[in-house]
């Protein structure tokens, strides 16, 4: 097998895990550099990482750093990615800034999910995914533009709450991209559990997920599959809690965006701190509590995909 890539490097226990064929679950590295304030950033990489381990998979921590795509990260790695200064937010376009200027970044989704696939790992575990926004309808997720043509299954709690999610999927459905329903026939809302939006299919197993990824793409299909698990109703904020929050949220990111004090990749971080500090620390708990969970779904799913998860070097 070749292993070879100068832009990518692997930590010894992915390595190690992609010499043995064992399972692998990617995460992502967004939610340390973007996503979540110190030192709950720090602890999170770390139970979410045990999380995995624990449900019979290697944690591949994605992220940008000396140039590199490093897969797989140790404790010092992680230290060094959230103590940069001015990390970048890598989506798609962002690799080749990132690696020859040489700087640290955290990966998005869509970040992650190449990364991921130019490694052979098909699984990957994150909080929500990015989609449609509010504010400006052209305003479209480069995840949603990964979802639709690289084939990783991607574990979440549904897609940012912030967002227009009923928009949202219907860009899933025209791009082909199933929406699978752990447990539940709703798409989970982030915050929330769900209960207005369906998803294309409910499963109850790891095992019939396992082979509904199994089934998708030996067809030929080449869409990225999207596995939702709605965090536990103790942890939930419910929707008629949280409604007029986004509200006011999004007219704030409005009137930002028309003096030009907002734009672009700066949107997604600013709406998630203020929806944090708007319910006193509520959100960042929830927030927590699903990435564990999903943590936890995507090292059961790996495990149950056993060799086929890890299918190839780039």
């Amino acid at each position: 097998m070749n292993i070879e890539n100068k832009n990518i490097t692997y930590s010894k226990e992915v390595l190690n895990a992609k010499i043995l064929g064992e399972p692998i679950v990617a995460l992502e590295s967004t939610v340390l550099t973007h996503g979540l304030p110190f030192p709950q950033n720090t602890e999170l990489a770390s139970e979410m990482e045990d999380a995995v381990r624990q449900n019979g998979a290697t944690p591949a921590t994605i992220a940008l750093l000396d140039g590199k795509i490093q897969v797989g990260m140790e404790k010092e790695q992680i230290k060094t990615l959230i103590e940069a200064e001015k990390p970048i937010k890598v989506s798609l376009r962002d690799f080749a800034t990132a690696i020859t200027l040489k700087r640290a970044g955290g990966t998005t989704v869509a970040g992650t999910m190449f990364a991921a696939n130019k490694c052979g790992i098909k699984v990957f575990a994150t909080g929500g995914i990015g989609g449609v926004h509010k504010e400006a309808e052209m305003d479209i997720s480069t995840d949603l533009i990964a979802l639709s043509n690289i084939p990783v299954m991607v574990v979440c709690a549904g897609a940012k709450s912030i967002l227009n999610l009923p928009a949202t999927l219907e860009y899933l459905e025209t791009m082909g991209v199933p929406v699978i329903g752990y447990k539940t026939d709703s798409f989970p809302e982030f915050y929330s559990r769900g209960s207005k939006l369906r998803v294309s299919v409910r499963l109850d197993d790891v095992k019939e997920i396992a082979a509904f990824a199994m089934n998708h793409w030996s067809l030929g299909l080449q869409s990225g599959i999207l596995v939702c698990q709605p965090v536990e109703e103790e942890f939930e904020i419910k929707e008629h809690e949280i409604s007029d929050i986004l509200k006011m949220v999004s007219n704030e990111v409005i009137a930002l965006q028309k003096e030009n004090k907002l734009s672009g990749q700066q949107v997604t971080p600013y709406e998630l701190m203020r929806v944090n500090e708007l319910t006193d620390g509520r959100s960042l708990k929830t927030n927590m509590r699903f990435l564990l969970n999903n943590g936890r779904l995507a090292g059961k799913l790996a495990r149950e995909m056993g060799s086929d998860n890890n299918t190839n070097f780039s």
